[in-house]
């Protein structure tokens, strides 16, 4: 073998172990969600905005490493997403994927991450099968999910007398699941489930969905959808006139769609959430650093906030470890740490991977109320963590079961 051969080997060996692909020696961190769909302004680059301010606050290493954070697009297909996700962990030395919004790719992405050993954290993923018969050692589901977002809001607005109910429902997973949490709690409160529908993602009319919750007799439209269509069905249902006799009911209206929507249409609406930019010094502190970030100068939502978050307690949990190799053992690390941070205060994560947490009822201001832009919500009630999330001993997870000795 010549010397100038020779020569050339080790410099392409050199590269090839310095590439960003190839490297080996720091803690990579991998943000997956929509990014140019309708979910794009609900997670979007806000959530890889979040992930860099996060590293960023923790100082930017963990158990000695540097951290990287990569971000990519699974454009709401779950062949896409979970390609990524295969090559960000064969290929790419990818240790820990968070945020996708979308059910049926979180829950792809859920299973092949035990399969691979790496670490999942759920923040814009809804469904509670994360949690259930899906649950994983190497998955934790950190902001909301169907089961208190329907639960919640369907007992709070029977209660407030909306008891005939009509459901506009996304047809995948996630609207699914969160029809049957709304529906099973307005049952159990006293009301009564009239009719369903359910339409493609990213719906452009919801003409002929709307004529039949108004014929149906119900006084409730619950929207069991996400994102963009959920601003789309609430604006042309208050077009179509169903604000005069219904209670629109948009069952993940997510803050950063109340500006499309208007707070004319949107007033009055009832909303659950962990977070909210206003709630006090620390939430105002994030949201004033994030707004200087994010080419939109949108405020952050509890999604971006949980992303956030959850990679704080992430990081911490590496340290703890001494590496990010096992995602196993680093999910173990952060259930058995508490969670402490300024956006979600105190909390724990239990056997199932559910992040526990309070929830609060908001409520959509008039636009007498409003004071600026982004200041559109109140804060009706407090709701404990463990009377938000369903009761783990109801989700079948294989992790919750008492071990054998």
């Amino acid at each position: 073998m010549n010397s100038k051969f020779l020569h050339k080997l080790c410099m392409l060996a050199a590269m090839l172990t310095t590439a960003p692909g190839f490297a080996q020696d720091a803690v990579k961190i991998g943000i997956l969600n929509d990014q140019s769909g309708p979910f794009a302004s609900y997670q979007g680059i806000g959530s890889v905005v979040a992930a860099k301010m996060a590293v960023e606050d923790y100082g930017g290493k963990a158990a000695g490493k540097p951290v990287e954070v990569v971000a990519a697009d699974h454009q709401n297909k779950t062949d896409i997403g979970i390609g990524i996700a295969r090559r960000w962990y064969e290929n790419e030395s990818v240790d820990a994927i968070f945020d996708i919004p979308n059910s049926s790719i979180a829950l792809a992405v859920a299973g092949m991450s035990a399969e691979k050993n790496k670490v999942f954290v759920g923040s814009g993923a809804g469904t509670v099968l994360l949690t259930g018969e899906k649950c994983t050692p190497n998955t934790v589901h950190w902001t909301y999910d169907t089961y208190a977002y329907g639960r919640g809001l369907g007992k709070a607005i029977v209660q407030q007398g909306g008891k005939k109910w009509f459901f506009i429902t996304a047809d995948y997973a996630f609207g699914h699941d969160l029809e049957k949490q709304a529906a099973e709690a307005v049952k159990a409160s006293g009301g009564e489930v009239l009719g369903s529908v359910r339409h493609p993602l990213g719906t452009a009319d919801y003409a002929s969905f709307l004529l039949q919750a108004q014929a149906s007799g119900a006084n409730v439209v619950g929207f069991a959808n996400a994102g963009d269509d959920t601003i789309t069905s609430m604006k042309q249902a208050a077009e179509f006139g169903l604000t005069r006799d219904h209670k629109l009911v948009g069952l993940i209206l997510g803050m950063n769609g109340l500006p499309a929507l208007g707070l004319k249409f949107a007033q009055g609406a009832q909303i659950m959430n962990p977070f909210y930019w206003d709630l006090n010094d620390g939430t105002r502190g994030f949201a004033k650093r994030f707004v200087e970030r994010i080419p939109s100068k949108a405020y952050p939502n509890d999604m971006q906030a949980g992303v956030y978050a959850s990679v704080i307690h992430y990081l911490k949990a590496v340290d703890k470890v001494g590496s990010a190799k096992d995602g196993k053992a680093v999910v173990t690390a952060m259930k058995e740490m508490p969670t402490d941070d300024p956006l979600f205060g105190r909390g724990y994560i239990r056997k199932d991977g559910r992040k526990i947490h309070s929830l609060y009822l908001l409520q959509v201001k008039s636009p007498e109320e409003s004071a600026a832009n982004w200041d559109l919500l109140k804060v009706v009630a407090t709701i404990k963590g463990e009377e938000a999330f369903r009761a783990e001993s109801e989700g079948q997870c294989p992790l919750s079961k008492p071990q054998r000795s």
